[in-house]
């Protein structure tokens, strides 16, 4: 009777086995989605707030994703990290569902042009590319940003976040750092079931509806907005309850944060006391003040003007609240260009762009996500301001100038002329100044031990809960520019004059998320991913060593393993 090789019935056992476990793991990884993120940053790894959110939604999320073709190595990396990204998403919720789109995937022009005009009135923004190829370099269109469907609500994400003075590498990079964020929050803008509220107040020469007319209409996709005069009425913020149970009359805010936008007259004793108490109630503000008043109107007739201090009777609040806005105009070598004329030709005049030092272009001076990856900020005569020393409040600066700054205290003279030769850099020596502070803690209301017994009725406090307010010493921020012949309110953060985009609808949008939004989405803009470039000089110069050490490395590492199986192979069955 034969006998059976037992080394060749382990071996079978063995493969039977190992088969097993493969078709086991492949059973468990089809219903279960996982993997493990070894990435120094976590790139990978989704924030509690996003997977709460992602836990919360009932009905599909759809993106059409206009990311799809021949793109160049850095596009493609935004592609796969946002299908990546999509792909996390969908691990958490089954209700996300997405579709990769080529725009240009017809080879009629008529067609594509027509696909082109479909993006471009949906609200996506194009972006061409300088393509190289054999045959040469052509130009190719694309959409960088997708569609996202929820029931019968519909709207546009842009992926590729551009910001200036910045290379593509670090453009793509800052977009790919930015996409949970991004994907995130249009999710909850479309599927958020309660909008909180804002106003914008009045009463004080605030900015009009018409310029705040965009901001306006993009705060209204995510947030209930009304415009409120206080009038010294009590009640303007919140409103009255009497609750039956105890018998006590209690105060609930109407808002959940206002905005002060360009105030030019100054607030009474009424209203400032009614702004008081909403802050001690756990109210969020957002202060957009200007300490000098400054207008390019006055120079449309001569050549200078002055910018005069403005009264607006806040000091003593805002001193009690941690700040100190200082009554000078904030100047800066990295500024914004403007229109000047220059000379005469027959009889048209000749036109060009200066940078004038009064409207300086600020950038993020903190990592807070708030400002991290932002674009730069464009500004009208801002001012400065500084923190002062307050118990149990915390400061952190989110704007600040450059360091060739230089301020103008008022009454300040504003000169065209300075303009007329280059800048003498000596005087531009002062380190970058604070514009924008975010102010967080347990404030101290102004009137404490001030306020008639009989206030204590309606719920009077000395002292505030934990909340937030942002102080920026330049109301034009939020202020969009109008069409200079049509007079109708242009995208916020866009010159008309030198077509630049500027980062300040972000800058308003995520300093509200961060104020009011209680998920925590906004924390996620503080996620850094390192960006690992080759060294083009040194690859350049090494091109030959490192072609051969790539070619024969690996040939002789396998040399070098068949030789080592080899003789271990001869010393296990050589007798």
């Amino acid at each position: 009777m034969k006998k059976t090789n037992p080394n060749k019935r382990n071996n079978i056992l063995l493969l039977v086995y190992g088969l097993i476990v493969i078709f086991t793991v492949n059973v468990i990884g089809h219903y279960v989605y996982t993997r493990f993120d070894l990435t120094n940053e976590k790139r990978y790894t989704l924030s509690p707030a996003t997977k709460k959110m992602l836990n919360n939604l009932d009905e599909y999320v759809f993106f059409k994703v206009y990311l799809e073709g021949e793109f160049p190595a850095g596009f493609k990396r935004l592609r796969s990290e946002t299908k990546e990204m999509l792909n996390e998403f969908r691990a958490v919720s089954p209700y996300i569902e997405y579709e990769f789109i080529n725009p240009s995937a017809s080879s009629d022009q008529k067609e594509r042009e027509k696909e082109y005009k479909i993006l471009l009135e949906s609200g996506l923004q194009p972006t061409n590319l300088q393509v190289s190829r054999k045959e040469g370099s052509s130009e190719q269109l694309i959409f960088p940003g997708a569609i996202v469907t929820y029931l019968n609500e519909e709207t546009t994400v842009d992926l590729l976040q551009t910001q200036l003075m910045m290379s593509p590498e670090e453009i793509l990079n800052r977009s790919i750092e930015n996409l949970e964020f991004t994907l995130a929050s249009v999710i909850r803008k479309l599927a958020v079931k309660r909008k909180p509220s804002i106003a914008f107040i009045e009463g004080h020469g605030e900015l009009s509806r018409l310029e705040t007319a965009d901001i306006g209409n993009t705060l209204a996709e995510q947030y209930q907005v009304a415009r409120i005069s206080l009038n010294g009425q009590i009640n303007s913020l919140s409103e009255f309850k009497m609750y039956d149970t105890v018998g006590k009359l209690m105060i609930e805010d109407r808002f959940d944060a206002i905005i002060i936008a360009k105030p030019n007259t100054a607030f009474s004793e009424k209203d400032k006391f009614i702004i008081d108490q909403y802050v001690m109630r756990g109210g969020k503000v957002l202060w957009l003040i200007d300490p000098v008043y400054a207008s390019m109107d006055s120079l449309q007739k001569a050549r200078t003007t002055l910018g005069l201090g403005l009264d607006l009777n806040l000091n003593d609040m805002f001193f009690k609240y941690g700040i100190r806005m200082n009554q000078e105009l904030l100047m800066d070598l990295n500024a914004r260009p403007i229109p000047i004329v220059t000379g005469m030709v027959g009889n048209q005049p000749q036109q060009e762009f200066l940078p004038w030092y009064y409207f300086p272009v600020l950038n993020s001076s903190s990592k807070h996500p708030i400002v991290n990856n932002l674009n730069a900020i464009m500004t009208d005569f801002p001012g400065t301001l500084d923190t002062v020393q307050s118990i149990g409040l915390r400061k952190t600066s989110l704007l600040a100038s450059s360091k060739y700054t230089r301020v103008s205290k008022s009454p300040a003279l504003i000169d065209l002329q300075i303009m007329d030769k280059p800048p003498d850099a000596r005087l531009y020596n002062l380190p970058p100044k604070m514009a924008a502070v975010l102010v967080e803690g347990e404030f101290t209301s102004l009137f404490a031990n001030r306020v008639p017994p009989q206030l204590d009725s309606i719920g009077f406090a000395d002292k505030s809960v934990k909340t937030a307010q942002i102080f920026i010493s330049d109301g034009d921020i939020i202020k969009n520019q109008l069409h200079y012949s049509k007079g109708y309110p242009l995208p916020l953060g866009l010159d008309q004059f030198t077509r630049q985009r500027f980062g300040n609808k972000d800058f308003i949008l995520n300093a509200l998320n961060y104020l009011i939004d209680e998920s925590g989405l906004i924390s996620i803009r503080s996620r850094e991913i390192k960006l690992r470039l080759l060294d083009k000089n040194r690859m350049d110069k090494q091109m030959i060593l490192i072609k051969t050490f790539n070619v024969i490395v690996p040939i002789l590492i396998i040399v070098i393993l068949g030789i080592l199986l080899q003789w271990r192979r001869k010393k296990k069955y050589t007798i």
